[in-house]
């Protein structure tokens, strides 16, 4: 079996995010993700809930990429009524999003590029950002790590960092969690006193240098930074076999 690719390694950093969340919904947004979201529910986290992304739970672990041999099996009927109700407003659901921007306090920005008022590029929007920081645990996923994305300020606040969250009240800030960021040069946290971000890994074959100059903003770190762990042949045989056969992650994330 041919060495781990930095996506592989990144999707396994994933599936670590959702280590000990037990009987959450897990969503994920973008490629990597998913198959690091799958991967945990294949392996050490087998009560997670998925969906089928449209409107059902899925008992089936769904690929990726390829074609199944097996029809999905699917559960519970959720549409976004219910989605809402029992899932999202109380705590229970982790999502992995996307970041164009995301500062030291974890404010995320998909919104626009630029000035609100008139931007320089358009992007996806508020979308669900505000809610999901603010009424469940949130990670965050950037697959190309450079200092236009690691930003010392958002351009617009999609999802609600620890800095500003700090201004609500009690009873609308008691389910914000930041809770991981992977990227394609290391793994971070908010594990820190003021919840700034913190490095918690690099990547095999990664500095804490190359890391640190595609940051804007100081980092938390400690003074040995360890290497992300790399996939075990389990792990490396769901990837490949499994979740992934067409390989689609190794297209989404940046050497």
């Amino acid at each position: 079996m041919s060495d781990p690719t930095r996506a592989e390694i990144c999707a396994v950093a994933i599936a670590e995010a959702f280590r000990g969340d037990g009987e959450l919904l897990v969503s994920t947004f973008g490629t990597t993700p998913s198959v690091g979201g799958r991967l945990a529910r294949l392996t050490f986290e087998p009560d997670l809930f998925m969906t089928d992304g449209v409107a059902a739970g899925a008992e089936s672990v769904i690929p990726v990429s390829g074609k199944s041999s097996e029809e999905p099996v699917l559960g519970a009927w959720m549409p976004f009524r219910l989605f809402f109700d029992n899932v999202v407003w109380t705590g229970r659901r982790h999502v992995m999003m996307m970041a164009s921007q995301i500062d030291r306090y974890g404010n995320q920005n998909f919104a626009c590029i630029g000035p609100h008022e008139k931007p320089k590029a358009q992007l996806l929007g508020m979308r669900g950002a505000p809610g999901n920081t603010i009424y469940h645990r949130t990670s965050y996923f950037v697959p190309a790590h450079t200092d236009k994305v690691f930003v010392d300020r958002v351009d617009v606040v999609s999802g609600v960092g620890y800095d500003r969250a700090a201004a609500l009240s009690k009873e609308n800030s008691r389910f914000h969690h930041i809770h991981r960021v992977v990227s394609n040069l290391g793994v971070f946290d908010f594990e820190t006193s003021d919840h700034r971000m913190r490095l918690v890994s690099v990547h095999p074959g990664v500095r804490v240098e190359d890391v640190v100059s595609g940051t804007q903003f100081e980092l938390a770190h400690d003074a040995d930074v360890p290497e992300t762990r790399l996939p075990t042949p389990e792990e490396l045989h769901l990837i490949r076999d499994v979740l992934d056969p067409e390989g689609w992650i190794n297209r989404e994330v940046r050497e």
